[in-house]
Formats: C-alpha cells, sequence, structure tokens
C-alpha cells in the first residue's frame, strides 16, 4: 500500500490526539543545537496540542530562545496497531496564570493527577490543586507547521 493509505485525514488526527494518544515526546533544541527530547501529558485547545511545564524548565528556556517545535504522539504495541501524529511547528508561550490554570484543569480532567483516576475539577478545586503552581509555569501552544500521521489498522494486517 502506499502511505497514502495510513495517513490519517484531521478529523482522525484530533480524535487520536484527543483520546487514543497519552505521552507527548516533546523536542526543543538546546543552547548548542541538540534536540532536548522530553516525554509530557498533553490535552488539546482549540484543535491545538498544548502542554505545561515549569517556567525554569529546560524545554521552556530553550523555545524562549527558539520557538521551533516537534512533537509526537504515538500509540501501539504491534506493527498493525501503530498510529501516530509528529507535528513541526513554532511553539506560543502562554504565562498568564488563568490559561496555565485551565490547562491544570485539561490535565487532571485526562490523567489521574488529583488521586488515582482523572476527575473534573470545579473552579475551586483547581486552584487549590494547582493555583500555587500556576504563576511558575508556562502553558506552550504547539502551531503547527507540518503535520505527519500514520494509522497502521489501515493496513488491515498487510504490509
Amino acid at each position: 500500500m502506499a502511505r497514502k493509505d495510513i495517513t490519517m485525514n484531521e478529523a482522525e488526527i484530533q480524535e487520536f490526539l484527543s483520546s487514543g494518544a497519552k505521552v507527548l515526546q516533546v523536542a526543543t533544541l538546546g543552547k548548542d543545537g541538540a534536540p532536548h527530547l522530553a516525554p509530557m501529558w498533553f490535552v488539546m485547545d482549540d484543535g491545538r496540542v498544548v502542554f505545561r511545564s515549569f517556567t525554569k524548565s529546560q524545554k521552556i528556556v530553550n523555545l524562549m530562545r527558539d520557538p521551533r517545535i516537534t512533537v509526537l504522539a504515538e500509540a501501539g504495541d504491534a506493527y498493525a496497531d501503530l498510529q501516530g501524529v509528529m507535528i513541526k511547528g513554532i511553539a506560543k508561550l502562554v504565562t498568564d496564570p488563568a490559561y496555565v490554570l485551565k490547562i491544570y484543569g485539561g490535565l487532571a480532567a485526562r490523567y489521574p493527577m488529583v488521586g488515582d483516576a482523572p476527575v473534573d475539577l470545579d473552579d475551586v478545586a483547581l486552584e487549590a490543586a494547582f493555583g500555587r503552581f500556576a504563576p511558575k509555569n508556562t502553558a506552550v501552544i504547539v502551531e503547527p507547521t507540518k503535520v505527519t500521521s500514520w494509522d497502521h489498522t489501515k493496513l488491515g494486517g498487510a504490509y
């Protein structure tokens, strides 16, 4: 089969990023030009991948200097089950604590950040859990310049 036969369409990409993939591999460029790679939890906001990190973290320091970013989300254990999306883009850095807190809320609803399971937090619980961290964090919105995707389940077991 041709490469185009396993490419995801936009709706499939959004669905995969919203519910199929759980860990985002984030690549930024260090001062020496070498890649810095880190796994991150993420959410989707207005169709864009968004994650947060402490403002003093290496990935944020790198993005302040050079906003180019590549992220990869992949799922599947067997070759026939592999699905993934790689996004090359520009990082939009947001330091507004209210927005960062919103991202914390999305993360808590998707990952077990408060207890053993994901939870939807009301504004009071969200502020209590993460309010003190929000001013020390930066949210990163990945603005895509190129998106590459693959879905080996479309191969139907063939190579």
